[in-house]
């Protein structure tokens, strides 16, 4: 089905976004807001259950498979050159200024509309100079018109247009069933693909989202860095699909009960309060605790407060994985218990074989999302990604062990340099640790450094004591990360056909072969919004990002340094 693409430059009270809806069809629209009104100003019902919170950046929200809202918050002139669209109707206020004018032919399909509110005769002339046929609306104000009457215009550039890509054919091999393929996964079928999943294991979610509980939280900074912004991004974006799917704690096992990420000492609680003074956020997404509220919420003395996330929590990754599968449907095929290790691109498709030669799947697209096993494949052996080894402790509540296990019981997370989480199933987690080997075996070195970074953050003999009483218990598993600790999403760059490089635009990339990498520690929170970004990239649709946050996330962005430096 035809989508049509709307870009509005003043989201108001959401009038014509209910209009463009009313049409039917597939829709997405773009509408920037210096600011969003609170989710209680909001009419319709579906929208304002899943209303972003009012900070800056992209917030896309789904409200279902025909409908995307991508809410824009930040000046225009600022938002605008972010924005990477073929858009098929433009909305504008009042206040647009000529400057603009370009930019919106640069987004303009050929014979886009637009209609301009108040266009004075500045703003005429700019939108005709970019190629904009502009008249008076035929259903302006006749009073108004020696003022500022209401401008229509339909897109005629005379500059040869780039081809209209074709639709995909949508089938696709997704390559590992943690949370990164089962985002994938879901997302595509949920865009009508027919989907090979291809696991190594029986089950999803059996290597590096194995966890018992994973940790969702954004990342904050005085400097607002791309770090935190595409956390942010990724953070909210990821809160409103589990609300979407259920609710965490009823969709999967987790609870969105908060968490508190201490500071180190004086001086770093400074660092945080200042970076909550510099952005003002509304408190449902952080705040901040002083020590006094800090230590009541651990039950326990700590000095210096830190940063409470009200939205924040936990999540078993595995049962949150099971539940993206069984969305699905019949368009997922499980191929588990079977490993990928070469790949072979014959007639525009490509062969997916395991170690003895057999062939496993084919599709014209594949998508790389297994971790540290994306290694074995040869078209993403250079890609410049590190294996770390993180050991969880588990402790289990058992008060009636001899000697009792006393880990604490809070009703939150709690995390600095660690993190422990709220007790379930019988087990507290603590930990974890960031090693640079390969030993998949516990061991007691791992644990007493959970166990001494859990003394730190929680204070008092009984947690001092599990340093001696607790029996070795756990989970080993191996992060992967990139340089940057950024995900890739993406386009696999072709290193062997690399020549001289300028800019990503210029990188050579494996015709139908896209990754999911480099999630590290988050990839509770990376994993929705990189398959949305991941799908609008295979689709053609526009980014969930803004245009500097994908360059950012472009798996080619090392090869392109490397080059660099080396030209």
């Amino acid at each position: 089905m035809t989508m049509r693409v709307v870009l509005d430059t003043e989201f108001g009270s959401g009038e014509r976004f209910a209009a463009a809806r009313a049409q039917g069809g597939r829709l997405h629209y773009i509408a920037i807001a210096a600011a969003l009104p609170p989710a209680a100003a909001v009419q319709d019902a579906q929208l304002r259950d899943a209303w972003p919170l009012n900070v800056p950046g992209f917030h896309r929200v789904i409200l279902n498979d025909e409908v995307t809202l991508d809410l824009l918050v930040g000046a225009v002139d600022a938002v605008l050159p972010q924005v990477a669209a073929r858009v098929d109707a433009f909305c504008l206020s009042a206040d647009v200024a000529p400057a603009w004018a370009r930019s919106l032919a640069k987004l303009a399909v050929q014979g886009a509309t637009l209609h301009a509110r108040a266009a004075d005769e500045a703003l005429v002339w700019a939108l005709t100079a970019a190629g904009f046929v502009c008249r008076i609306a035929a259903d302006a104000d006749a009073g108004r018109r020696a003022v500022a009457p209401d401008i229509e215009a339909v897109y005629h550039s005379r500059k040869p247009q780039p081809a209209a890509q074709a639709a995909p054919v949508r089938r696709a091999v997704v390559i590992g069933a943690g949370l990164a393929g089962s985002s994938a996964a879901q997302r595509l079928c949920a865009r009508g693909w027919q989907v090979t999943l291809i696991e190594r294991h029986a089950h999803p979610a059996q290597e590096a989202s194995g966890n018992l509980a994973g940790i969702f939280m954004p990342l904050l900074s005085k400097d607002d860095n791309i770090p935190t912004r595409l956390s942010r991004a990724a953070y909210l974006f990821a809160l409103r699909e589990w609300r979407r799917m259920g609710g965490v704690g009823t969709a999967f096992l987790g609870a969105d009960c908060g968490v508190l990420q201490l500071a180190r000492d004086e001086r770093h609680a400074k660092v945080q309060q200042d970076a909550l003074a510099q952005w003002n956020y509304p408190p449902q997404y952080a705040r901040w605790a002083d020590a006094q509220e800090a230590s009541a919420l651990i039950d326990a003395p700590t000095p210096h407060g830190g940063w409470l996330f009200a939205q924040g929590g936990w999540a078993r990754p595995s049962s949150l994985c099971e539940a993206m599968l069984a969305a699905c449907g019949e368009r997922l095929q499980r191929v588990f218990h079977t490993e990928a290790l070469d790949l072979l691109r014959v007639d525009d498709e490509w062969q997916v074989r395991g170690a003895d030669g057999a062939l496993i799947a084919q599709a014209p697209t594949v998508i790389l999302a297994s971790g540290a096993g994306a290694g074995q494949i040869a078209q993403a052996a250079e890609l410049p990604l590190a294996k770390l080894r993180g050991q969880v402790t588990h402790l289990s509540v058992d008060a009636a062990a001899v000697p009792p296990l006393l880990p604490p019981l809070l009703t939150l997370v709690v995390c600095r340099e660690a993190y422990v989480t709220p007790p379930s199933g019988g087990i507290v987690c603590a930990g974890a640790t960031y090693d640079n080997d390969d030993d998949p075996a516990l061991r007691a070195s791992s644990q007493q450094e959970n166990l001494a970074r859990l003394a730190e953050i929680i204070p008092g003999d009984a947690v001092a004591a599990l340093a001696y009483t607790a029996p070795l218990a756990g989970r080993v598993g191996f992060r992967v990360a990139a340089p940057d600790r950024l995900p890739l999403a993406g386009a696999l760059p072709d290193y062997p056909n690399a020549g001289r490089l300028e800019f990503l635009s210029d990188v050579p990339r494996h015709p139908g072969l896209h990754c999911l990498l480099g999630y590290a520690s988050r990839g509770l929170i990376w994993a929705p919004l990189m398959a949305e970004l991941l799908v609008s990239q295979l689709e053609n649709t526009p980014p969930p990002l803004e245009a500097a946050l994908v360059d950012a996330l472009d798996p080619g962005r090392f090869l392109l340094k490397q080059r660099r430096r080396a030209q």
